[in-house]
This record gives structure tokens, sequence and C-alpha cells, in this order.
């Protein structure tokens, strides 16, 4: 939905036999949601991937079963980014590290287009959003969890240090950030 080259939004609509999915995505914002999910955990860490990214995100998604959700609210805000980032120069590489009580959790983004991800989290639902995430997204993300034993406080530190390096990454910069220069993609 990119209509224009300043605006960085989009819309996106995924509908299956199993979830409903809708995203409008704004990531100039200043991290604004508006978030209608039933899963009350999926909806905590959506809220805190956008508000920590400094997006603006209104979502809505009903499901099947938990695992359908998940999977399906990851994918559809993975490709709500890449569309809303658009072509123009960013950042693109970026890292955070956020405490939350005894769990110390760093995440490092590269928004190259080569999705690759390497994950340490506890839950696997929570490690299968942030896979799909990426690969939507095409973005390596790599995860490490320094320290900590509650599993939530270690699934939500890495939604932080998520979002707070998707924010970084997603800056704009005054040039591409590569030796290859821009990539150009070309067919029939």
């Amino acid at each position: 939905m990119n209509s224009k080259s300043s605006e960085r939004k989009s819309k996106i609509t995924r509908e299956t036999r199993e979830t409903k999915v809708e995203v409008v995505l704004n990531v100039d914002g200043v991290g604004k949601v508006e978030c209608d999910i039933s899963d009350e955990f999926l909806r905590h860490m959506v809220e805190t991937l956008a508000r920590y990214s400094s997006v603006d995100l209104t979502i809505s998604a009903k499901g099947d079963i938990d695992h359908h959700l998940i999977e399906d609210v990851a994918i559809t805000l993975g490709r709500a980014y890449r569309e809303a980032i658009g072509e123009s120069p960013i950042r693109r590489i970026a890292s955070a590290l956020v405490p939350m009580d005894e769990a110390l959790v760093q995440v490092t983004v590269d928004l190259i287009d080569r999705p690759f991800v390497h994950l340490e989290l506890p839950d696997e639902m929570y490690t299968h959003f942030v896979r799909s995430l990426a690969m939507e997204l095409r973005a390596t993300v790599h995860t490490v969890v320094l320290r900590g034993k509650d599993e939530h406080h270690i699934v939500e530190a890495t939604f932080k240090a998520l979002g707070k390096a998707l924010g970084e990454a997603m800056s704009r910069a005054g040039s591409t950030l590569s030796t290859k220069a821009s990539v150009r993609w070309g067919g029939d």
C-alpha cells in the first residue's frame, strides 16, 4: 500500500479457513496500539512488539486454535512491516538488550531481505511466532538469553528487545547500507 514514498504504511488482510487477521500499520508512528485478539498472551506480546518498535498498529485477529492464530498473526505482521518499510534507505541493522526482572535478553536484526533466524526462546509457540514474523519480513533475527528462569519474563523481554531493534533498524537512512548498493529485481 505504499502509495506515497514518504508514507511508510501498510494495510494487510490474511484470511484462511482457520483465521482472519487484519492489520493497519504505520512504521513512523508513536506506539499507538489498538489490538483485538482473543488470546490474551498473544495480544500482550503483539502490543509489546508494536509499542517498543514505536509503530502505530491496529490489528484484529480471530482463529480456530491458538497455533493457527499465533502463526497467522506473525505472518501478517511480518508482511505488514515489510510492505510499510518499502524501498527507501533504512539503518537496516540494530540490536537491543532488555532486562526484565531476572531475565536479560539480546535481540539483533538485519532487515536485509535474507531471512534467517537463530532463536533462544523457552516457548515453542513464540519461537514459531518470531520465526514466522522474520520469514515474512525477510529479516535475519538472532535472540540470545543471557540469563533468566521465568519463561514469561524471557519471552516478554525478547518481544521488547525485538521491538526496540526493529524500531531502530527501520529508521530512515541517507543511503543504502550495503556493499551491493541497492538490489534490483528483473523479469519478463
